[in-house]
């Protein structure tokens, strides 16, 4: 097994957590025109090996969720930086692991809906919330990369 592509990911979460720019997404490209239908060979199933950091990494993904939910509800104009995000570490940490997929997929989810089912407008408290969860996450990628890394 690598670190390298974690590393490499957690980092960059890292930096995008500390700086909490307010960038507008961009808009995702339409597929192309004219795309023929192929059948994919069937995935690779792989067993899973738990990593010693996979409990931080699961919180990572809740904070990353609860961070995407608090930041579109208090900026103008959504965006999508912190869920392209966990897409991103998702696709890279688990390969053909489809049971931590699912785990890390699910800690998203459950830190957005968590922050979905208290607040419905941008409050002050919702504020220091984001900001909170932010330095959580900012910490949390900090210690697994100097944990973990090579």
């Amino acid at each position: 097994m690598t670190f390298g592509p974690t590393i490499t990911r957690l980092i960059v979460t890292t930096l995008l957590l500390a700086t909490a720019t307010t960038a507008v997404a961009q808009k995702a490209a339409a597929p192309p025109q004219g795309k023929t239908e192929t059948q994919a060979p069937a995935p690779v199933v792989v067993e899973e090996k738990p990593t010693p950091y996979d409990q931080r990494l699961i919180r990572l993904a809740e904070v990353l969720g609860s961070v995407h939910y608090l930041r579109n509800l208090c900026v103008k104009e959504p965006e999508d930086v912190w869920r392209r995000s966990m897409q991103e570490l998702i696709d890279k940490e688990t390969a053909n692991e489809e049971k931590r997929r699912e785990r890390m997929t699910a800690a998203f989810n459950r830190g957005y809906r968590t922050f979905a089912s208290v607040y419905t407008t941008c409050t002050q408290q919702a504020i220091v919330a984001e900001q909170r969860y932010r330095a959580e996450g900012a910490t949390l990628a900090s210690e697994i990369v100097a944990r973990f890394g090579n």
